[in-house]
């Protein structure tokens, strides 16, 4: 028989013959048809990829900023290549996997400790040494913790369509306030309703002091889609920064969102290239939508922003956290590590805020960072200061023998000294560095746990230990203010004065040995209860 391999026929699997030239020549117009529409698909994605680029920003940045994923990609071609022709398919892929997994894991460890180490030792070398810390500014005491602002502005609302969102500091008509936008509140209200409002709660009295200033936003925080602040940035650039936490300006009537933001810097060190942030510039919003994207020289010219901080407030955090890597990265590695000058942030007593804390000096608005040294040790190493416009660095630091007590310490003498206070119910918290006449104090408020008000303001001496309590706003500037009729009821090693309760409340044991005391204060009262049932209430004060 006759080969019929010739005759233009081939057999598919179920024995049916068909035409070589069907469904695969290259002039084939089915195949034509189908690169046209891969094409026409690619480019509607790629219109719909950047009109949805606001959604997208995080994924691109992360990529963007990551440029060790590079080598990573890198590492794993290169061993697929090798074993492909040495191993089976499957297993040159599953290896090839595993390398990049190894290799992405071990190029973003490095890559981020060479950024760390890198933005710490710049900011070594461009901060100036300072003899003395700020003294602090009498008039404009901060007062109220975020915590205590947030209870404030929420419970001053009265309406149920919108809430407080946010809140960093502000300065309103030479007032320093916390400030919260009044944000949509529910699904449908995201997307139907505008952001009406900031509301402002004083920072400098001890008392409830709420102010809110009503209006739309075309473009505001806590609205979605198009309407939201962060679609806009993205929208209008630049695109490849990072939009720090917003925050609200009232100036001559007028509402504002500012918005700090930072770019990457690229450098690159055997074997990987890396990313550190870097200060961008600011966004400036109006009530109508229009924004500015200011440089940071333009942002500190501009009339808006003329008393405001400027320097993103997280930055600044890293900074000092990175100086760590001032005596290199080695240095700072468990067990072979000598730990020579490694700080660490110092841990907060209380919740709701972390350091930086912004206050107002005879220099004008400052950021505090304390350090502890690294380790176990509690006292104080060093106190960063931040000029919150410029973003100018400056490190006060403490000799070797110094006994100057860091923050957490700060907390324990306040409850030493309060001995009648119930600690179960109070907190210290948000310990400011405050120099009073040449001295340095941590300045706690103790709240109850909720959050509720503030029961006093405690000053820790540094040095001495020495604890002074303020209950008004009157007194806290007195102390602050440095009068000496105020300093001089500060009781030595480590006690302060201790207040009078209006009522005292004592458990006793079957053998009338008192087992538990309970103070009562003015303003707070007591309920005594049976099983269930409420038997007598009492008010104090």
């Amino acid at each position: 028989m006759s080969d019929d391999s010739d005759d233009g026929f081939r057999f598919a699997p179920d024995g049916t013959p068909f035409d070589d030239d069907e469904g695969g020549g290259a002039g084939d117009g089915r195949s034509t048809g189908g690169w046209l529409g891969l094409g026409v698909l690619a480019v509607v994605g790629l219109g719909l990829a950047f009109f949805l680029r606001p959604w997208l920003h995080g994924i691109v940045m992360g990529l963007y900023t990551t440029p060790e994923l590079v080598i990573a990609a890198v590492v794993a071609g290169v061993v697929f290549v090798v074993v492909r022709g040495r191993v089976p398919g499957q297993a040159a892929r599953s290896f090839a996997f595993a390398a990049g997994t190894v290799a992405l894991f071990g190029a973003v460890v490095i890559g981020s400790t060479y950024g760390a180490a890198a933005l710490g030792q710049i900011t070594v070398a461009d901060a100036s040494e300072r003899a003395e810390l700020p003294t602090a500014n009498a008039d404009h005491p901060r007062i109220v913790p975020r915590a205590v602002a947030n209870r404030y502005a929420s419970n001053s609302l009265q309406t149920s369509r919108f809430k407080a969102t946010g809140g960093d500091v502000t300065v309103v008509d030479n007032t320093t306030y916390w400030s919260y936008a009044l944000s949509p509140d529910g699904t449908r209200n995201r997307y139907l309703e505008k952001q009406n409002g900031t509301v402002l709660v004083n920072m400098e009295q001890q008392g409830k002091s709420v102010r809110v200033v009503e209006g739309e936003m075309d473009a505001g925080i806590g609205m979605a889609v198009t309407d939201a602040y962060t679609w806009r940035l993205h929208k209008s650039g630049p695109y490849l920064v990072d939009y720090h936490d917003p925050f609200m300006i009232v100036e001559d009537g007028q509402q504002y969102i500012a918005v700090p933001y930072t770019e990457p810097v690229f450098g690159f060190r055997l074997p990987v290239p890396f990313t550190r942030p870097s200060w961008g510039g600011v966004a400036l919003i109006d009530a109508d939508g229009e924004i500015q994207h200011l440089s940071p020289e333009e942002a500190q010219a501009n009339e808006v922003l003329r008393n405001q901080r400027l320097y993103p407030f997280e930055l600044a955090r890293q900074q000092v956290a990175a100086t760590r890597y001032r005596n290199g990265i080695v240095n700072t590695l468990p067990v072979v590590g000598a730990h020579r000058e490694e700080i660490e942030l110092a841990p907060l007593p209380g919740e709701g805020n972390r350091q930086p804390f912004l206050t107002r000096t005879d220099e004008g608005l400052t950021y505090f960072v304390a350090a502890e040294p690294f380790g176990e040790t509690q006292g104080l190493r060093e106190v960063w200061t931040v000029d919150p416009r410029t973003g100018k660095f400056e490190r006060f630091r403490t000799g070797d023998g110094s006994t100057l007590v860091g923050p957490r310490k700060a907390a324990d003498f306040v409850r030493q000294a309060a001995r009648t206070t119930d600690w179960s119910r109070f907190d210290p918290t948000e310990p400011i560095p405050t120099v009073i006449d040449g001295s340095l104090y941590w300045q706690l408020r103790v709240v109850p746990n909720d959050a509720s008000g503030i029961s006093y303001v405690a000053f820790v001496n540094a040095d001495s230990t020495d604890v002074l309590e303020a209950e008004t706003t009157d007194e806290i500037t007195k102390i602050v203010r440095g009068e000496t009729d105020a300093l001089d009821n500060a009781t030595g090693d480590g006690a302060g004065t201790e207040r009078e309760p209006d009522i005292v409340i004592e458990k006793r044991n079957e053998d009338g040995e008192v087992v538990e005391r309970l103070l009562v204060f003015d303003n707070e009262s007591v309920t005594i209860q049976r099983g269930n049932a409420t038997t007598n209430t009492t008010d104090s004060g």
